[in-house]
C-alpha cells in the first residue's frame, strides 16, 4: 500500500518522538511519504493531492482541526481516477467500482478515496476517540497497525455545513463564541485545557452574549420553524466533546450511521442555562423540561438562520459569523481504519 502521513507539527501533543515512532512503524507496512502542514488549509491540499496520486491510505497526525482539513481535502478532490483495493491480487488491474448509488456530482464515493487513518495529536481528539481509538499517540499507532493487518475499516457518515464537511460537531451561537475565545487565547500563548474552556464559556456567557433576544431559528422541511433559540449544537456522532477524560454528550443517540442530531438552548437566561450546563456535566439532559431545550434526532437536512451575525464553528474550528447555515447529512462518506 502507498500512504501519505499528514503531520501538524504545531498540534498540542504532537512531538518529534511520537512522529518518528509512527513513521518507523508505518514503514514496515507500507510505502509512506510525509507532508508537514505549514499553514491553514495545507492539510486539505495534501489530501487532495493524495487522491490525485491514487494513494491507498491517508494518515492524519494532529488534532481535530487537522483531521477536518484532511477529510475536506479527500471529499473535495474532484478527479475521478481509478483506485486501488486494499486487498489487491497481484494480477489485478485498476478499475472503478460500479454501484447503483452515486454521490452528488463532483464528489467521489467512499470506495474511490484513500482510507483515512487518525493518530491523535491534539488536545481533545474527539473524532479519534469517538472511533474507539486510544487518545495516546503511541497506543493509537499500535491500534492502527492492528487495523492495517486485519484491514479493519468502517464507513462513516459525515455532516456538511454549507460547503464544509464536519466529522463530529458544529456550533452556532455560544458554543462557537467559546471556540473563538479559546483560539484567541491559544494565539496569545495559552495552552488548551479544560480550565481554559470553562473560563472562556463563563466569560462569553456573562459578558459577550446578547441573552435578552435569542436570534436563531431552526427550519426543518415539513415542520413549523422553531424560533427564539439562543444557541444550537449539531452532532454527527457522540460525544459532543470531552472535558479531560469525561465525555460530554448533548445528543446521546447521534452516530456515524444516522443523520444529524441537534440540541438547542431556547433562551440563555442564567437559571435555565445553569440547569442545562449542570445536566450536561452530569449526563442528565433527558430530565430537562422542553421549555429549556429543543432536540432533534436523525435529520437529513435543515437550516439555521439568525437575525444578527452569529458565531459559527465546526469540529472545534471557528469559521466566523453567519446569518444562515444549511446543514446536510452525508451518509457513507468515508472509509476509516478503526
Amino acid at each position: 500500500m502507498r500512504a501519505l502521513l499528514v503531520v501538524n507539527p504545531k498540534a498540542t501533543t504532537t512531538s518529534e518522538r511520537s512522529r518518528n515512532v509512527l513513521v518507523r512503524a508505518l514503514r514496515t507496512e507500507m510505502d509512506i511519504r510525509i507532508g508537514e502542514t505549514r499553514r491553514r488549509g495545507h492539510a486539505a491540499e495534501l489530501a487532495r493531492q493524495a487522491v490525485r496520486d491514487r494513494l491507498d491510505v491517508v494518515v492524519a497526525l494532529g488534532g481535530d482541526g487537522t483531521v477536518n482539513e484532511v477529510v475536506n481535502g479527500l471529499l473535495t478532490a474532484t478527479p475521478r481516477v481509478p483506485t486501488r483495493s486494499l486487498a489487491r491480487p497481484a494480477n489485478a488491474t485498476d478499475t472503478l467500482v460500479s454501484t447503483d448509488e452515486e454521490p452528488e456530482p463532483g464528489r467521489l464515493r467512499a470506495d474511490e478515496l484513500p482510507v483515512l487513518a487518525v493518530v491523535p495529536g491534539g488536545s481533545t481528539n474527539v473524532f479519534a476517540r469517538a472511533l474507539g481509538l486510544p487518545s495516546d499517540a503511541i497506543e493509537a499507532t499500535g491500534a492502527l497497525l492492528e487495523a492495517l493487518h486485519a484491514q479493519r475499516t468502517r464507513t462513516v457518515g459525515l455532516g456538511r455545513a454549507d460547503g464544509r464537511f464536519f466529522t463530529f460537531c458544529a456550533g452556532f451561537g455560544l458554543d462557537a463564541q467559546v471556540v473563538r475565545a479559546v483560539e484567541r487565547a491559544r494565539f496569545r500563548g495559552k495552552t488548551s485545557t479544560p480550565a481554559l474552556y470553562i473560563r472562556s464559556a463563563l466569560t462569553q456567557f456573562l459578558f459577550d452574549t446578547d441573552r435578552r433576544a435569542p436570534a436563531i431559528t431552526l427550519e426543518v422541511p415539513g415542520e413549523r420553524p422553531e424560533t427564539g433559540l439562543g444557541t444550537v449544537i449539531v452532532q454527527n456522532t457522540t460525544p459532543w466533546t470531552y472535558l479531560g477524560p469525561k465525555p460530554i454528550s448533548l445528543c446521546p443517540d447521534a452516530g456515524f450511521d444516522t443523520g444529524l442530531d441537534l440540541m438547542a438552548v431556547r433562551a440563555l437566561k442564567v437559571h435555565g442555562t445553569a440547569l442545562v450546563a449542570t445536566s450536561m456535566l452530569t449526563g442528565r439532559l433527558s430530565n430537562l423540561h422542553a421549555r429549556h431545550t429543543l432536540t432533534r434526532h436523525d435529520l437529513s437536512n435543515f437550516v439555521l438562520t439568525a437575525t444578527r451575525p452569529t458565531a459559527f464553528q465546526i469540529d472545534g474550528e471557528y469559521l466566523g459569523e453567519r446569518t444562515n447555515v444549511t446543514f446536510t447529512a452525508v451518509p457513507d462518506a468515508l472509509r476509516v481504519f478503526c
